[in-house]
């Protein structure tokens, strides 16, 4: 993954609007663990990358520094190598004078060198230090949105909890609602008045057959009186 596809990421991830993902979720909670998951995982390549990107920046900055110091190194040899050519010219020692002025040519160019490296690296150390910048700054950012999005996940979990237990006590108090005739307690209610109704029944039903009986009895009673009166009728 490039170091450009990473800081496009990272910023867009850092400028994410939580509450606004959070209106368009069927299921807040699901979408915030997803985000979570998403932001903790492009942490982890975004850290990588940057860790690689100032690897490497690093590197080229110690080439620069090389060179830099090469340069200065062999201007330092080019200047001793032109005095001693002066000092062996004015002792008429001309032609090892030329041979160290040629050393400082030499020298010159190798400095010459040098520095147009330092120079052509130094464009590419200040992109990759704003690169490195952008994406630290990006980084920082995006931990402080999981750290949002941790916040609010853990603030919509206890609310949920707060909304389902108070949901349940609704319920418990509803059921106990002598005045709801849904309630438990009203049906209880209505199921012991249907047995006391029954209760009674029976007893009305059982005094009901009693009282035939005695009626039966008191008619016999009276049968045996009547056939004893026409029996002294006759014997009259």
């Amino acid at each position: 993954m490039t170091k450009q596809t990473i800081l496009g990421r990272v910023a867009q991830l850092a400028k994410a609007n939580i509450n606004a993902l959070l209106d368009q979720a069927e299921d807040p909670q699901k979408m915030l663990d997803q985000l979570i998951r998403d932001y903790s995982s492009n942490i982890t390549e975004a850290e990588q990358a940057v860790a690689s990107t100032i690897g490497n920046l690093r590197l080229l900055e110690q080439d620069h520094q090389e060179d830099v110091d090469a340069a200065r190194e062999w201007g330092e040899k080019a200047l001793a190598a032109s005095r001693k050519g002066d000092e062996l010219r004015a002792t008429g020692q001309t032609a090892d004078a030329d041979r160290f002025d040629n050393l400082a040519k030499v020298a010159l160019g190798r400095q010459l060198q040098s520095e147009k490296e330092a120079r052509t690296a130094e464009p590419t150390i200040a992109a990759q230090t704003e690169i490195v910048e952008k994406l630290k700054s990006g980084l920082d950012r995006m931990k402080a949105k999981l750290t949002e999005l941790q916040a609010k996940r853990d603030e919509l979990v206890a609310r949920a909890k707060t909304a389902e237990a108070q949901n349940r006590m609704m319920d418990a108090v509803k059921s106990v609602d002598v005045l709801d005739p849904t309630s438990e307690l009203s049906r209880f209610e209505d199921k012991v008045r249907r047995e006391e109704a029954r209760a009674m029944g029976r007893q009305e039903l059982a005094a009901s057959s009693l009282d035939t009986q005695f009626e039966e009895l008191d008619s016999a009673g009276d049968r045996a009186e009547i056939e004893a009166r026409l029996a002294a009728l006759k014997a009259a």
